[in-house]
């Protein structure tokens, strides 16, 4: 019955998206097609109803909505070039400067916004037309955009790790935050040191700009504000100040305060910043909500067993699982966007990766990481398509300049994968001792 449950499943998702059927849609007709076989049909519709008014009526949820409208209003509120010129002074004397300015202002603003979009297209539109006109290869830099983007998912606060929290039963979203932030900067040093290297390669000299203690300060004082929303909201969150739907709300307040101070944002800019942040709320709620129809069946009829037996037999070593699982995810991550591939693979692979050692909260990391690789390659990587239109090229052309970060990228998955507490270790020191799995306790030697 599992098998056959499985396979129906399966087929039919795949039959869909193939079709173009929004992922929605194919999420809630595979889910009852594959149910009904377990179940009558007419049950199996009660109960998908049911759980999806469930999945949503979770407290928890109610941060998605605040963290987005608060990362809409960052997006429009001159936040990115006070955030680019701190980057640029903290790099800006390393060859391929504006390269390395354009990375970690995507650390910083991708976790101010949580969109790895809104960095690429911000730090791609301000940093690509100077670059340029500095003599940088427009494909050099535009590919160095797409690399590092992604980081701000990891970096919190992120809606990704949100959504794993609740779809992994609980896992505490403080000790997920915390435990985002070592492979985040992990992936953006990464990206940097290969960046620093083709500088070298291609001649890139260090910013000339002569850097005087006054325009220093004017740079820091002027990225502070924008800075201490990090620390206000992550540390209230993790201090326990303030639960992280609270926290959501206080971003949004002072978000919105910053950009009204900036004078940025007018009534006319806010309607259409509410507007677009509920028809993004409303895609992701929905999402989650259908997703639990298929959480659900695949719990029912026990196919994480089912998978995890199939795994065992193709080898018992933990090593090899997670790696089959890391190359499952890195494939998905190709045509599934990060949020419905949480809600349907978390299921699945989060009991494995238990059985190996892993924490619930290392795997979060490891989910989130891969499928954050997925948006920076065809043929969906959305913030791929951005940056190659904010930059003025074309993928054929920075395709191949990314593969050295992609080996750079997967090296650093590897790492988090095959040593966990790279990334529990900080939430385990902040009092989350459930973040180290069995794995990171032996390595510890605790």
């Amino acid at each position: 019955m599992t098998a056959t449950v499985g396979l129906i499943m399966a087929l039919v998702l795949i039959g869909l998206l193939v079709l173009g059927v929004p992922i929605c849609i194919s999420i809630a007709i595979s889910s009852i097609a594959a149910g009904a076989v377990a179940l009558d049909f007419n049950m199996m519709l009660q109960t998908g109803a049911q759980r999806t008014f469930t999945g949503i009526s979770v407290f928890t949820l109610i941060a998605i909505p605040f963290f987005v409208l608060a990362g809409n209003i960052m997006n429009q509120g001159g936040i990115a070039l006070r955030l680019m010129n701190l980057a640029r002074l903290c790099v800006g004397k390393l060859p391929g400067c504006y390269a390395h300015t354009n990375a970690m202002a995507n650390m910083m603003f991708g976790a101010i916004s949580g969109s790895g979009v809104a960095a690429a297209s911000a730090m791609g539109t301000i940093i690509g037309p100077i670059a340029v006109e500095e003599g940088y290869d427009s494909d050099y830099i535009a590919t160095v955009n797409v690399a590092t983007a992604p980081t701000g998912l990891l970096i919190p606060p992120s809606n990704v790790l949100i959504t794993y929290a609740l779809v992994s039963g609980g896992t505490s979203v403080a000790a997920l935050f915390l435990a985002g932030y070592v492979p985040g900067i992990l992936w953006g040093l990464g990206c940097m040191l290969l960046a620093g290297i083709i500088a070298k390669k291609k001649g890139y000299k260090p910013d000339s700009q002569h850097i005087t203690f006054k325009l220093a300060s004017k740079v820091c004082i002027d990225a502070f504000p924008s800075l201490l929303l990090i620390i206000i909201v992550i540390g209230g969150i993790v201090k326990g100040a303030f639960t992280a739907t609270e926290g959501a709300i206080v971003a949004v307040v002072y978000s919105l305060i910053l950009a009204l101070i900036y004078r940025s944002i007018n009534f006319k800019k806010l309607l259409k910043i509410y507007a677009d942040s509920a028809e993004m709320t409303g895609i992701i709620i929905l999402l989650i909500g259908i997703s639990s129809i298929m959480s659900w069946v695949i719990s029912f009829v026990n196919i994480p067993t089912a998978v995890g037996e199939l795994l065992k037999g193709v080898s018992d070593n933990p090593i090899v699982i997670m790696l089959i699982i890391n190359l499952i995810l890195l494939f998905v991550g190709t045509f599934l966007d990060t949020t419905p591939a949480v809600l349907i693979f978390t299921p699945i692979f989060l009991p494995i990766a238990l059985s190996c050692g892993l924490s619930a909260v290392e795997f979060g990391i490891i989910i989130t990481f891969n499928l954050c690789i997925g948006l920076i390659t065809p043929p969906v990587g959305n913030i791929l398509f951005v940056g190659v239109k904010v930059g003025n090229t074309s993928i054929e052309r920075i395709i191949k300049p990314l593969l050295p970060y992609y080996a750079i990228i997967f090296i650093v998955l590897m790492a988090i994968t095959y040593i966990p507490f790279l990334s529990s270790y900080l939430a385990y020191l902040a009092g989350y001792n459930e973040a180290l799995g069995s794995l990171s306790r032996a390595m510890l030697g605790m």
